[in-house]
């Protein structure tokens, strides 16, 4: 049947002696590369005043937030009690177990903290991230499949995957993911930063949480609750969905917010704008 494809992918990209080289951590430091690589291009784009220095502060602010958010939005989010016993067990990043929702948390606290470094406006350094992420989130959901992990409900598509621990053809909800999360929330924010003129400031971070709250929203109706949770409301609200809600909310209020407020654009320099306030 063409619904008989088998993952059995190997997590381990490559070890040397008793190191072993996880895809997993491959997919982070890809993402944040790329995250730097986006960051610079924009920055040059909309006349930025990013030297090196600078965004050496911006991502080393952003590695630390995401991890450490990440890391503590999954003790917060998805295990309950289960850290409160096990206190130690927090630190122990090669047993697994990272949040995208508190990664967010993570990276706009560490966001605001370089923008106080670099004397760059937070919602600038905000919509500058909102850019990039997504080609994180591509890479991590990649890495989620090759792991076997946070697949989808059983399936009869052509196209279900049985996962090594399972055994039925499930749906790859990871890749839908790395597809809507990732590709084309990354076109539309990318096609949006290029155009003239530039939408106002806050704006990209408002359409980032809109887009990706709905996306996340409508993927978890085929992807499994984490077993330790279960769903949270009849049989089909999960906590990715329960954290999903907040997000859209609050991207619709800062889309608004943006508009409204007539917030300077996201593509005018500082220095621009002094000039600007000047001449009135």
């Amino acid at each position: 049947m063409l619904n008989d494809i088998y993952q059995s992918l190997d997590p381990v990209a490559f070890s040397i002696g008793p190191l072993s080289v996880r895809w997993y951590g491959l997919a982070y430091m890809a993402a944040f590369v790329c995250f730097a690589l986006v960051v610079r291009y924009l920055a040059k784009r909309w006349k930025i005043k990013i030297d090196f220095d600078a965004l050496s502060v911006i991502v080393l602010c952003i590695i630390v937030g995401v991890i450490v958010g990440a890391r503590l939005g999954y003790v917060a989010f998805y295990q309950g009690t289960y850290y409160l016993e096990n206190p130690a067990q927090i630190l122990a990043f090669h047993q697994g177990g990272m949040s995208f929702h508190g990664g967010m948390l993570g990276a706009l606290l560490g966001g605001f903290v370089a923008a106080k470094f670099t004397k760059i406006p937070f919602l600038t350094l905000a919509d500058l991230g909102a850019i990039a992420a997504p080609i994180g989130l591509f890479f991590g959901r990649l890495a989620n499949f090759v792991n076997g992990e946070l697949w989808g409900a059983p399936t009869d598509a052509a196209w279900g995957v049985v996962f090594q621990i399972g055994g039925v053809a499930r749906h790859p909800s990871m890749l839908y993911e790395a597809f809507l999360e990732g590709i084309v929330l990354f076109v539309v924010l990318f096609f949006l930063a290029r155009r003239r003129p530039a939408l106002p400031r806050g704006a990209f971070l408002g359409i980032f949480l809109i887009m990706y709250g709905i996306f996340r929203f409508v993927i978890e109706f085929i992807r499994e609750p984490d077993i330790q949770l279960g769903y949270l409301w009849g049989d089909w609200f999960t906590m990715g969905q329960l954290l999903s809600l907040p997000m859209v909310l609050v991207g619709i209020g800062l889309l608004i917010y943006a508009v409204r407020k007539k917030l300077p654009q996201a593509g005018i320099a500082e220095q621009q704008l002094s000039e600007m306030d000047d001449s009135h």
